[in-house]
């Protein structure tokens, strides 16, 4: 956080920023993870938990953008105190993305019920999650300490959310290649984990905005890209 200003109301509006930001987080990673839980176990209930959620984090988001507003035009920020209400903005932005793959996850439950999803597929898709929620959850973590060291190492993992995505489309395109009637569950579960791979780039996302917030400069370097799904080629056997 930043250093305390003479107006205690100033240190108040930026803490309720903070505070709003950790709260949308938790609800984010709750959302993504019990998505991903009601895939694989075929939770309509639980699915449609996480679909009426969105709407809480929809509101948290515009909240924070609605106060952000009234304290830019009442206290005129300047240097790491206009950072630092221009930083939630974006996170709050990223969270609300977060929420709504979450939701797009939850939604292709009914369609995947009948078949079910393959107890392999659903390993890889839980491995995929556990990356990407770790990634979110220690990102968020960063953002109440504001590590510009730790903002820049989650960055730099980004990557490896990336390989395991890639590793799962090509899984499942041999499912489909293997048996048609594997071609409409496998092609909402792609889906579901390409939703799961977005979720690592908004934690990173969120990465370089506190590492912006911090230090008042955008990361060095292109970050890290490893998604090679774009020429993965399965061949059926001769």
């Amino acid at each position: 956080m930043t250093n305390s200003h003479i107006t205690s109301a100033y240190d108040e509006e930026l803490k309720y920023l903070t505070r709003r930001i950790s709260e949308m987080g938790g609800l984010a990673e709750q959302m993504a993870a019990d998505a991903v839980r009601a895939l694989v176990t075929g939770d309509a209930a639980l699915a449609q938990k996480v679909i009426s959620e969105d709407v809480v984090l929809d509101n948290a988001e515009r909240e924070i953008i609605d106060k952000a507003v009234v304290t830019i035009a009442k206290r005129q920020p300047m240097a790491a105190d206009l950072r630092e209400i221009m930083g939630a903005i974006r996170i709050a932005a990223d969270l609300e993305r977060v929420g709504d793959l979450g939701k797009n996850n939850a939604k292709r439950v009914i369609a995947i019920q009948q078949s079910g999803v393959p107890r392999a597929l659903a390993r890889g898709l839980e491995h995929l999650s556990e990356l990407a929620l770790m990634q979110l959850k220690e990102v968020l973590d960063v953002y109440a300490t504001r590590s510009a060291q730790k903002a820049e190492s989650i960055r730099d993992r980004d990557e490896e959310i990336d390989a395991m995505y890639t590793s799962l489309f090509r899984e499942l395109l041999t499912y489909m290649m293997e048996d048609p009637r594997n071609i409409t569950p496998c092609t909402h579960l792609l889906f579901c984990a390409k939703n799961l791979e977005r979720i690592g780039d908004h934690a990173t996302n969120i990465a370089e905005s506190i590492y912006y917030i911090t230090t008042g400069y955008q990361p060095e370097g292109e970050r890290p890209k490893h998604d090679d799904s774009v020429s993965v080629a399965v061949t059926p056997d001769a």
